[in-house]
């Protein structure tokens, strides 16, 4: 006998609808699996065959052949244990589930039949929302994940048994209602009171939160670059019901979601150590699996010693920080993941790590060919660089004197407000995000700022795209300023966070 389980593929960060059909024929006992699956698939015939056995079935001792179409899409990982089970049950007649409609299944099963949580539900479920699948059987632990897809009816089920006393209507399954996320208390959050002094960075930074701009930090040790860069996350915006699911179906596939399908309702934050590879931080594998610049998709990747870093992963940052998109190619085909990230990073201006430039004991060249490391068409495509100078007695003694995060957010979220009120366009949330027309369209400024950017132009080196990040940097400043148009001290102020355009000019 014949029987059609639906199940899903993880391609990317999204999935692909499977047809699991399970054929049960008389010869001789054989479990054959076909369709281009890997070895965790291949595996799963053991798994499926003492599962069944432990739920209290019959196993069949007949000819089975299981078929994964389509055949030329690759199938890993062990979310096909479950479909393959109720396939068997099907053909063999202990399913019956004509009375639920179309329906799909992801599951791992362990020998006992109890069903394990599986990775990428999430993107399972709006692909079944997509393609009219109006079921999904998912276990237990994957519940709260699924039932983020609005329109999707959530079965979950906890043992083999209990998924087919599901599909049969003998069971009834009681899903608790969707809990509210509960918000992390902001009393235990990173604040920016708690770094002295540097003032300088620190309205940077604002900036760079307000229009979601690319932030360069360069100082000696101890000036505080890791400590604000790690409290910028604190005074963005909280994420929007569509980004919430866009980043938690990145997460779910890379299986990083907590075990409880509790889902990301904060920007995500990466900070990988500077010996990562490129197929880390960008991505890839055989297929192609998300990096870091696609983990960290509408939140911050934090590069801490940034000269550190290998020169050619440096660079293949380029196209993320351009086009906020990932294109991996290999001999299978081609993927595309979502990389728009806020990129933070950290640098010493010198290889020894010296307290302060009076005290350096490096050359002007070696400071120059450290520095150099990070590369002219990298540098343009961060739009704030920013030099810390070493703390003063005063500012380790003395009060605290800046604004606390709490201030700083509402600034920026009123800044972020302005953008959205002005561009409404689709997609289209921040001043960082423009095109070259856009920035025509919105950035116009008076002849004074005209000749302020000419000027910059010929005496820093300042590039068409380094030109555009200036007057986005500059329509952001005008946001918090709560200013409809641009004036020559917005441009003024955005000019002055070129300092190694500066640096590399002379």
């Amino acid at each position: 006998m014949l029987a059609r389980i639906l199940s899903a593929a993880l391609v990317g960060v999204e999935a692909a609808l499977v047809r699991v059909e399970v054929d049960v024929a008389p010869g001789l006992p054989a479990f054959t699996t076909v369709g281009l699956p890997d070895s965790a698939v291949r595996e799963s015939r053991e798994r499926v065959r003492t599962a069944i056995r432990n739920a209290g079935f019959p196993f069949p001792s007949d000819r089975i052949t299981v078929n994964l179409a389509p055949a030329d899409l690759r199938k890993e990982g062990a979310s096909f244990d479950l479909p393959i089970a109720l396939g068997v049950l099907a053909a063999t007649g202990a399913i019956k589930s004509d009375h639920i409609g179309p329906f799909a299944v992801v599951g791992e099963l362990a020998l006992d039949g109890q069903i394990q949580a599986v990775r990428g539900v999430l993107a399972v479920g709006l692909t079944c929302r997509r393609q009219k699948v109006g079921t999904l059987l998912v276990p237990v632990d994957n519940r709260v994940e699924a039932r983020a897809v609005d329109g999707l009816r959530v079965l979950a089920a906890a043992t083999l048994r209990d998924a087919v006393g599901l599909l049969n209507g003998e069971a009834n399954d009681s899903l608790p209602p969707a809990s509210t996320p509960v918000s992390s208390s902001t009393s235990d959050e990173l604040d920016f009171a708690d770094v002295r002094g540097q003032a300088y960075a620190k309205r940077a930074l604002e900036i760079g939160a307000a229009g979601a701009h690319n932030v360069l930090l360069v100082g000696p040790p101890g000036a505080g670059k890791t400590m604000l860069a790690r409290r910028l996350a604190a005074v963005l915006p909280p994420l929007t019901r569509d980004e919430v699911i866009e980043a938690s179906t990145i997460w779910s596939v890379a299986g990083l979601l907590p075990r409880s399908g509790a889902l990301m309702y904060h920007r995500p934050v990466r900070a990988p150590h500077h010996t990562i590879s490129v197929s880390g931080l960008i991505g890839g594998g055989s297929p192609p699996h998300p990096g870091e610049v696609t983990l960290a998709h509408l939140g911050v990747l934090f590069l801490d010693e940034l000269p550190e870093f290998q020169q050619h992963v440096l660079e293949s940052l380029r196209q993320p920080l351009e086009d906020g998109r990932v294109t991996i190619a290999r001999a299978s085909g081609v993927s595309e993941f979502p990389a728009r990230f806020q990129l933070v990073a950290a640098a010493n201006p010198c290889r020894r790590g010296c307290p302060s430039l009076d005290r350096c004991v490096c050359t002007p060249a070696e400071r120059a060919r450290y520095l150099g490391r990070l590369s002219r068409p990298l540098l343009d495509r961060i739009d704030l660089h920013v030099e810390l100078p070493a703390l003063a007695p005063d500012d380790v003694r003395g009060p605290v004197t800046s604004d606390v995060t709490e201030a700083i957010r509402v600034r920026v979220a009123a800044a972020r407000e302005r953008q959205r009120e002005r561009l409404r366009t689709p997609g289209l949330r921040v001043n960082s995000a423009m095109n070259a027309r856009q920035v025509r369209r919105y950035c116009v400024v008076p002849a004074d700022a005209e000749r302020l950017l000419a000027a910059a132009i010929t005496r820093l080196g300042l590039s068409a795209r380094g030109h555009d990040r200036v007057l986005k940097v500059a329509r952001t400043i005008a946001d918090l300023a709560g200013a409809d148009t641009l004036r020559a001290e917005h441009c003024a102020e955005a000019i002055q966070y070129r300092g190694l355009d500066r640096q590399w000019r002379a």
